[in-house]
């Protein structure tokens, strides 16, 4: 089936619709109050002018004299008529003292009653109104005719009635349609210029697009950022939050109604505010690790300009938590096949002397060089397992120090360490603990070839109700403005140097936090200190 549309309008074309449809209902409104007022300054002006003519001829002597007299119409005609023709009002009409009429311009009113607007006129008050005379609606004036001779001094003669017809509704507006018609035309000229300059205004600030084109953008727009997996926010550049999707908000915790609200008001600090903001250094941000309320972020900046002008920017963000999980997992099995190459590297140097010994002859030599290794493996496996009960910690420990032999890393346990075992999971947790803060320790004193060894040194103690794990080395120690600001940022010690970022530091904070405790920093004389509380609960079926 195939639908027919007709063409649509351009934006040009309906705002000049619009202004037209205005400026006629404008015109409209001013010609009815136009009309409004000219009825009211006709009623105005006038009711004093049949006023004042009335009063005149009220008081002539030829109309006081005749109108006491009988057959006063042919001596009173021509002077109505003169008042007629020389005041320019629609009739001149005079009444005896029995409201009859007895001479008037109208010939077709003589000897009809008069009909008074006010009784009091017949007691000689004057009145002024609008009658119905003949069918036709008149300003009268209706003035009484007083004597003024002895004999009839102040008596009720007649009365004298001047009315003039109003102008109707149409006549008004024809009067009018001048300058109505030259106002109209104005208004449209206007009209049209006015359009076609907001037009351009608006298109210039919309791209060319029409209106139609702009909803459909917004549609397609509103899909993009709920149907997409990651979280998308947007600032503009007082950093108050323009737009956000669903994602986002969650990611970011905000609240429902977000929109037109700073950073500041929602709370955002740190490092979560810095990277948002681009205030790092870099504007356009790449792959940046945030640590947000237990969730690891992955956030991308990117500034939005336009002619030079900076918009804001738009921060993409990506829940890394279940990720970094599985990266601790896998850098667990990382680290066992680093120990086994480490340890397969230390027992390939060992036979390889074995062998030469045995080469040489000297095969006392030999007893006592296996003697020796014996004896010093045996040495660090007593340490370790005398004091470290839980087998998974304890295997951990051995699997560093080879990790660390072949480094040139001195790894020691301290004599105060004491740890009894634990139960699977809780053990898991201080295993990932202590794994990611020797790691660090490694990467710090890490000798160059040809440099003096350093050392890292363990030490673990538990009460009834937490571990307690302290990691000390010899290496540069954090910088004292990254003390603070380290496990929020998800530093490494080695980005602590070098200032590279991962997220080690952060996964190690996040597992100390769920346990109820926390890690803390600090720069001892002979290089740095990490300690890490939780809170452990030993099993009862331990001993």
């Amino acid at each position: 089936m195939v639908t027919i549309t007709g063409r649509r309008r351009t934006l040009a074309s309906q705002l000049l619709v619009l202004q037209l449809a205005i400026i006629v209902v404008v015109l409209v409104a001013v010609a009815a109050v136009s009309l409004a007022q000219s009825a009211a300054t006709f009623d105005r002006v006038e009711s004093r002018r049949v006023a004042a003519l009335g009063e005149q001829l009220a008081v002539h002597p030829l109309l006081r004299d005749r109108l006491g007299r009988p057959a006063p119409a042919e001596a009173v005609a021509p002077l109505l008529q003169t008042v007629l023709t020389q005041a320019g009002v629609t009739t001149v009409t005079v009444a005896d003292a029995r409201g009859q009429v007895v001479s008037s311009t109208d010939p077709t009113l003589i000897g009809s009653p008069v009909v008074f607007g006010d009784p009091a006129v017949a007691r000689g008050r004057s009145w002024v109104g609008e009658l119905d005379v003949n069918g036709s609606r008149e300003l009268v004036a209706q003035v009484p005719v007083l004597g003024d001779r002895a004999g009839n001094l102040g008596r009720y003669l007649g009365a004298v009635i001047i009315g003039e017809a109003a102008p109707t509704w149409s006549e008004r507006l024809v009067g009018a349609s001048s300058y109505l018609i030259g106002y109209l035309g104005l208004a449209s000229a206007l009209g049209v210029v006015g359009s076609w300059l907001l037009a351009r205004r608006i298109k210039r600030q919309t791209l060319g697009l029409e209106p139609r084109e702009i909803a459909g953008l917004a549609e397609h727009r509103e899909a993009l950022l709920h149907g997409i997996a990651e979280g998308v926010i947007a600032l503009d550049p007082q950093l108050r939050v323009t737009l956000v999707n669903e994602v986002g908000r969650r990611l970011l915790d905000l609240p429902t109604h977000c929109l037109g609200r700073s950073l500041a008001d929602l709370g955002v600090e740190g490092r979560l505010r810095d990277v948002l903001a681009g205030a790092g250094g870099d504007p356009d941000s790449r792959d940046d690790v945030v640590v947000r309320r237990g969730k690891v972020l992955v956030m991308n900046r990117m500034t939005v300009t336009k002619d030079g002008r900076r918009l804001g920017s738009v921060t993409t963000l990506r829940d890394r938590t279940e990720l970094a999980r599985l990266e601790r997992e896998i850098g667990s099995f990382r680290s066992t096949t680093e120990l086994l190459r480490a340890q397969a590297h230390e027992f390939a140097n060992q036979l390889h002397t074995i062998s030469g010994l045995i080469q040489i002859g000297e095969h006392d030599e030999v007893v006592r060089y296996v003697d020796a290794l014996s004896r010093h493996r045996a040495s660090l496996d007593l340490t370790v397992t005398s004091r470290i009960h839980d087998t998974a910690v304890a295997a951990l420990l051995m699997a560093k120090s080879a990790q660390a032999a072949e480094r040139r890393v001195e790894l020691r346990v301290s004599e105060r360490t004491g740890l009894d075992r634990l139960d699977p999971e809780a053990s898991a947790d201080v295993a990932t603990v202590l794994g990611n803060l020797v790691d660090n320790a490694l990467e710090a004193v890490t000798a160059p070839v040809g440099d003096a060894a350093g050392w890292v040194e363990v030490e673990l103690r538990q009460d009834t109700s937490s571990v307690e794990i302290a990691v000390r080395d010899c290496g540069p120690g954090v910088a004292p403005e990254l003390a603070q600001e380290v496990f929020a940022h998800g530093f490494t010690t080695k980005a602590a140097r070098g200032g590279e970022r991962g997220i080690g530091l952060a996964l190690t904070r996040l597992v100390c936090k769920r346990r109820g405790g926390e890690i803390a920093v600090t720069n001892t004389d002979e290089g740095a200190m990490f300690t890490a509380r939780m809170s452990i609960t030993t099993p009862a079926a331990v001993a």
